[in-house]
């Protein structure tokens, strides 16, 4: 566990580099709504494998870190985390004797968080890698409007997060692992999608923002969040960033069935090994 400065703990994992493979550095993984961060073991086994320390942390309100479930005690309380446990990692990896911040990688809701807090300054990685970036939702007018009036009225009520679990995966022992999942949760207050909402819009606007070496990998085909937002940021990137989008892939593209499943983490890791001089 990791302290946070508001008192709070959050869960925190370290995945060592693989027995006798020089260390290159680390890398941060930041994962989505409702998940956390143990459903990382197999990004972070072919992460080790090149060299990479790869620590992951249970967002607040997450898997095994304290908050209600879902809940975000202000608008900035993602950002003000992510920043320190990034800062955290980043002592860590100095200690270890790494020459550069780490590696910032996140899938979803962490996909959104961690290209905002880049965006605006929040942490400065490495490089930046987001997986199915939650930068648009499929939400209709009318439940639109309704979490709008309940944001102001009842921000921190926890109500439903209405994902449709079938669209994560064309793996159906993915998808009945994630329903199976104790830590897993279908909780979100309005205050959550508030932010979600804004920071996704944010990300699209001030994408020139995003300076350091980036690689969107996206689901095209994603029930779970709406594929424009990856495609308005993909058009948007400064030139020298990497998109790419696999068009027939659903939401969460780390768990695809095969062979889909390799080919994304080939792609991640053959982008890293470049970043690392590799």
């Amino acid at each position: 566990m990791l302290e946070l400065p508001d008192g709070s703990a959050t869960f925190t994992r370290e995945w060592a580099t693989a027995d006798g493979v020089p260390r290159r550095g680390s890398i941060l993984l930041v994962h989505g709504l409702g998940e956390h961060s143990g459903r990382y073991d197999h990004v972070a086994a072919r992460l080790t494998a090149i060299g990479l320390a790869v620590h992951g942390y249970d967002l607040r309100g997450h898997g095994r870190s304290d908050g209600p479930r879902g809940s975000i005690p202000s608008d900035d309380a993602l950002l003000d985390d992510l920043r320190f446990v990034f800062d955290h990692v980043d002592q860590r990896g100095r200690a270890a004797g790494d020459e550069h911040a780490p590696l910032l990688l996140g899938h979803s809701l962490g996909g959104t968080l961690a290209a905002r807090a880049t965006a605006d300054g929040w942490v400065r990685p490495r490089a930046l890698v987001l997986s199915s970036p939650g930068l648009a939702l499929h939400v209709d007018p009318a439940r639109r409007a309704v979490l709008k009036a309940a944001r102001r009225l009842i921000p921190d009520r926890a109500l439903p997060n209405s994902l449709p679990v079938d669209k994560l995966s064309h793996d159906p022992a993915e998808v009945a692992a994630y329903r199976s999942d104790e830590l897993v949760h279908d909780r979100i207050t309005p205050r959550m999608y508030g932010f979600l909402a804004d920071a996704g819009a944010a990300v699209r606007r001030d994408a020139a923002r995003l300076t350091v070496p980036t690689l969107l990998l996206a689901a095209g085909d994603d029930g779970i969040v709406d594929a424009r937002g990856a495609r308005e940021l993909a058009a948007a990137l400064p030139a020298g960033a990497t998109a790419r989008i696999y068009d027939d892939l659903f939401h969460e593209i780390f768990n695809e069935r095969e062979p889909d499943r390799s080919r994304v983490l080939d792609d991640l890791v053959a982008w890293v090994e470049r970043q690392l001089g590799g």
